[in-house]
């Protein structure tokens, strides 16, 4: 179905385009920073709707800032097909990450178009708003808003200088009051399937030799913010064994969040990623500590059951040190299952190529979460060398990205004339 020139057409597309996009860069940080609501960003999406336009796609900005590119099907009444994913990154980003669901979907279109393929749905390619995290502690803007679950409480969010997201929103050029009243995808305008090019961020299929997985899962996320209450002493005239340090008791909770993800069944992590000490005076015993941290998994039942195992364990090392530890948690996302209509569909793609795949959880989230609860969902993975990712060493070859490329748009064909069961979230 996919022969050497026409691969050879969309490497050179891919490869401009990449090193085009990555231009679009914030030169104060380090690697490829395009965070949300940034210059650099709004700069980027007027350039990604240019590209939108020319592989042929009729292009609008919804009401939550999402870029939708629209390939007219011959049947507009037909529930659409979904893909993309975002061009936004984290502080020192690299290149890839949802910038080859973006572009890559870019690519399946012209693929087709050269085949001469004619989807009877419209399909929609979208570069959906602020997928990364941000100082809102709110990600993926742009698919939350889609499914319905972006609410006026989360506007109210602040950053560390006090400003509001609806602030940020309104800098942005979008109405937070029409954001809102916008209507999701949801009744008549639910899509019939939502598929994601993306790198795995992650180091299985790299050290599989594999150049394709289709994914399972999405990770559920916990976040944990715990405080420590210790007493303030003089740090050069309380004994070692009368101090009740709060610092130390944190340090515990380090190395017991980090513990239990290391005893999980299936792809489970845990990491702490701050610790804030509220006086951090040289002299002065560490009396109040907050730490920031997350647990991941695929397994529903592991999950749900480190609040209760961590909070026994932190709670009673925390005690030792005569140190009060209080614990609050907030579930960013549940863990999410790729409809196995979508997976068997983008099986049959990778046979009919003759390319290698397996089966693989993801154990960062997307957009696809949150289009899940429209859609029947599906993910393809393409490798990341040395499985790095977030980091200006993110690499993904454009050899190996063309490969998705084919795969994503065979499944879309398949994907076009399939019955699928609907979304049940």
């Amino acid at each position: 179905m996919h022969d050497a020139a026409t691969a050879a057409g969309l490497d050179a597309w891919l490869e401009n385009a990449v090193g085009e996009l990555s231009g679009f860069s914030d030169s104060d940080r380090p690697g490829w920073t395009r965070e949300v609501f940034s210059e650099p960003y709004r700069a980027s999406r007027a350039w990604t709707a240019g590209q939108m336009r020319k592989a042929g796609l009729e292009v609008h900005q919804d009401a939550a800032g999402n870029l939708v590119g629209r390939l007219p099907g011959t049947n507009p009444a037909a529930p659409a097909l979904v893909t993309g994913s975002h061009t936004d990154t984290v502080d020192g980003g690299g290149r890839f990450d949802g910038v080859v669901g973006v572009l890559g979907a870019l690519a399946a279109v012209q693929l087709l178009a050269e085949q001469g393929v004619k989807l009877q749905r419209d399909l929609l390619v979208v570069d959906f708003l602020g997928e990364e995290s941000n100082p809102f502690g709110l990600s993926c803007l742009g698919s939350r808003a889609l499914a319905g679950e972006l609410t006026a409480a989360d506007l109210e969010r602040t950053d560390y200088r006090g400003r509001s997201l609806a602030a940020a929103y309104e800098t942005f050029g979008i109405d937070p009051a029409a954001l809102l009243s916008a209507a999701p995808w949801t009744g008549e305008r639910r899509p019939h399937a939502y598929v994601e090019l993306h790198i795995e961020q992650g180091p299985v299929l790299e050290e599989r030799g594999l150049p394709l997985g289709i994914v399972t899962a999405i990770t559920g996320i916990e976040r944990l913010v715990a405080s420590f209450t210790g007493s303030p002493d003089h740090a050069g005239t309380r004994p070692m064994a009368d101090r009740r340090d709060a610092m130390v008791a944190a340090a515990e909770a380090v190395l017991a969040v980090r513990q239990e993800g290391c005893g999980a069944p299936q792809h489970g992590v845990s990491t702490v990623t701050r610790l804030e000490n509220a006086s951090p005076a040289p002299n002065v015993v560490p009396s109040l500590v907050r730490l920031h941290g997350e647990v991941r998994s695929v397994d529903e039942t592991w999950l749900a059951g480190t609040r209760s195992r961590l909070a026994a364990e932190i709670a009673g090392r925390a005690a030792a040190h005569g140190v009060e530890a209080d614990l609050s948690w907030s579930t960013d996302n549940t863990v999410v299952r790729a409809a196995d209509s979508v997976q068997d569909l983008a099986a049959q793609a990778a046979d009919a190529a003759g390319i290698p795949w397996a089966p693989i959880p993801s154990g960062a989230t997307h957009d696809a979460v949150h289009m899940a609860r429209l859609a029947p969902m599906g993910m393809i993975f393409v490798p990341s060398a040395g499985g790095r990712s977030h980091c200006p060493e993110e690499f993904t070859s454009t050899s190996q990205i063309t490969t998705g490329v084919q795969v994503l748009a065979d499944t879309l064909v398949r994907l076009d004339t399939a019955h699928l069961a609907p979304a049940t979230s």
